[in-house]
């Protein structure tokens, strides 16, 4: 497990097989009713345990194995709000979609309302495991919900400002409204911007693994981070290249009635 290839291509694969898991997941319950929304996300709450309590129990264990388990507990922990945010269980007061014609700073209003909720819950999350991990040798747990934070935070922010492709088809219809609020259009100035912040921590995250002693649990944490992050670029990509992306997951999830029925509302701002 010091390999720091193992490591990669963990972080590839649990990105693609947790991603594909949720989709699965929401989609499923998309199409048994609105009812199995809670149920799921509830029924799940578990996951959401476990995480926080392997992220307590790694704290002081900076290890291999430790690190590895602090990596997973905080995808647990990411992943169970990702579930209750696709679910509509947390989103926000605002859950209709955007009038027509709506734009500038009540555009930004109906939005922020449409996920004020979760982005909220995840800001005093990270608040508490940053507390907890205050002073503790072990941060790679905490790092990796921040660099999961970050790129979701860019990627909405991407998805608003605007970006040429964007890709609703596994947008569930508890969360349909939201597809009103992004925009197809050029890039913006923020696009740039967040793939130079992004770059450059990678670019950190790979010093870090350089330094770090071989065979370390310092240096596994760091390579970890690494591919989190440049996955996380690479998503940044998928808004503007023509890559049909969701072929990496189409095959695991069940047909919902959410892809249709936005397909036929056509709600995208241009």
């Amino acid at each position: 497990m010091e390999n720091p290839w193992i490591a990669v291509f963990l972080g590839c694969f649990l990105w693609w097989f947790l991603t594909g898991l949720i989709l699965f997941v929401v989609n499923w319950a998309d199409t048994r009713g609105v009812v199995y929304h809670k149920f799921v996300t509830l029924g799940l709450l578990p996951i959401l345990v476990v995480g926080f309590y392997g992220f307590i129990f790694t704290l002081n264990d900076d290890s291999i194995n430790a690190v590895y388990l602090s990596f997973f507990s905080s995808l647990s922990i990411w992943g169970w709000f990702e579930l209750a945010f696709l679910t509509g269980v947390i989103t926000g007061p605002n859950r209709v979609e955007k009038p027509v014609g709506v734009d500038g700073f009540r555009r930004f209003q109906l939005a922020w309302a449409a996920i004020a909720y979760s982005e909220l819950t995840l800001i005093v999350v990270f608040s508490t495991l940053f507390i907890l991990s205050f002073g503790e040798s072990n941060l790679f747990g905490l790092l990796t919900f921040f660099v999961l934070y970050a790129a979701r935070l860019s990627a909405k922010l991407n998805l608003f400002l605007g970006v040429p492709k964007i890709n609703i088809e596994f947008l569930p219809t508890s969360v349909g409204h939201l597809a009103s609020h992004f925009k197809i259009s050029g890039t913006s100035w923020f696009f740039p911007l967040s793939l130079t912040l992004l770059s450059g921590l990678a670019a950190y995250w790979l010093n870090g693994f350089r330094v770090a002693p071989v065979g370390s649990g310092e240096a596994i944490g760091f390579c970890l981070l690494l591919t989190l992050t440049m996955l996380a670029i690479l998503e940044h990509f998928f808004m503007i290249v023509s890559f049909p992306d969701a072929v990496l997951w189409r095959w695991m999830i069940p047909k919902s009635r959410s892809k249709i029925a936005l397909k036929q509302r056509g709600t995208f701002t241009r």
